[in-house]
């Protein structure tokens, strides 16, 4: 991890009084433009601000305060319903089924003879029906997205030990990713589980896990799977492979972020676009499906988060001036580079200041709007 520059040790201590600062959070009804405001500049990693703060700005958490606790119970107790529903075991339906079939039968036939009848699987629910609706057929259907989640989550963030390792704790927090990611799938069937989604989740399981109240804590799944759903709701185009040529889909965006390297430096663009033939998708694809999660160390990405989630006009609108931000970071070794030199730096990013590289992104949106 890298250790913060003199600078950014002054504008984190400036934040952190800043917050401190600021009563919002204890006010009856949020004032949310001022809670994005804040939040863009960063938020500090202590004291569970965090957790609070960014399910204000999903919009999981309601402004007025005193319908917090009825919200919470209402998303938490739904999402226990998905798991009890989506997550049982064929068998253990079927199981439920003979029971309750049985007791049926019982309080008839011990009437008739003494002897209970032979009790019948449903041909329906028998693991070798084919039929539509059979939930043996649906299991069996769901095991390649349950295996493809599996070996994902494996390997999300091998080197912390939140997600990576034989502990139980990490253990547990992978099995949490899991049943996120497949009741998603099961209840979303045009998109169902996209390689990748794992290392947009997981951000969100960690800071909503590690929040010091423990109630809340505890409910982090629940937590992470609502505004999960939330923040794919501004980017599941791109995770939609038959949209990928529309005007939604991830080529469209590519093509948004050469137009706005384009427009704020051209001289890199054209070195890039024309000279070297550099194509976005090589490096780009991968920064924006994946919003970043991969070309930082995850405090980094974290604090890049803070100013995702608290853009007003949507993550989406930032994301891509962060990513002509960072395009800019490295101008020099851009336009001294080939094809193979520049290629290898952009899919392996090196290291910037992450305070410098979003005030070039501020900077970009002050410029255009001028």
């Amino acid at each position: 991890m890298h250790i913060k520059s003199s600078e950014s040790c002054n504008q984190w201590s400036s934040n952190t009084a800043r917050w401190r600062q600021l009563p919002e959070l204890s006010k009856k009804v949020i004032n949310l433009a001022e809670l994005q405001r804040l939040a863009s500049q960063g938020i500090p990693d202590g004291g569970g601000l965090r957790p609070t703060v960014w399910k204000l700005l999903f919009g999981y958490l309601p402004r007025n305060r005193d319908l917090w606790e009825t919200e919470l119970l209402k998303k938490r107790s739904e999402y226990a319903v998905f798991k009890e529903e989506l997550l049982v075991n064929p068998s253990e339906v079927t199981r439920r089924m003979e029971e309750a079939s049985r007791q049926c039968t019982q309080e008839t036939s011990e009437n008739e003879s003494g002897f209970l009848r032979r009790f019948e699987i449903i041909h329906g629910e028998h693991p070798l029906s084919l039929g539509r609706n059979s939930v043996w057929n649906q299991f069996f259907q769901d095991t390649e997205t349950v295996e493809q989640i599996e070996r994902d989550v494996q390997r999300t963030h091998p080197n912390l030990h939140f997600f990576s390792g034989d502990s139980a704790f990490a253990i547990a927090n992978q099995e949490a990713l899991k049943r996120i990611l497949l009741i998603f799938a099961k209840l979303n069937p045009g998109i169902r589980y996209v390689q990748g989604m794992n290392e947009v989740v997981a951000p969100l399981f960690y800071v909503f896990k590690t929040d010091p109240d423990e109630s809340n804590a505890a409910n982090a799944e629940a937590d992470t799977f609502f505004c999960f759903v939330q923040l794919l709701s501004d980017f599941r185009d791109h995770f939609c492979q038959q949209l990928d040529n529309s005007v939604v889909g991830i080529r469209s965006t590519m093509a948004k972020l050469t137009a706005l390297l384009k427009k704020h430096d051209e001289e890199l663009w054209r070195h890039l676009d024309v000279t070297t033939k550099v194509n976005p998708q090589f490096y780009a694809f991968r920064w924006i499906t994946l919003l970043l999660t991969q070309e930082f160390n995850f405090p980094d990405s974290i604090r890049i988060w803070d100013s995702l989630l608290s853009n007003p006009d949507g993550p989406l609108e930032i994301l891509l001036r962060v990513c002509c931000a960072m395009l800019m970071c490295v101008r020099s070794r851009l336009l001294g580079g080939d094809f193979t030199m520049n290629l290898k730096l952009l899919q392996h990013y090196p290291y910037v200041d992450t305070n410098h590289l979003l005030h070039i992104a501020e900077e970009l949106r002050i410029r255009s709007v001028d």
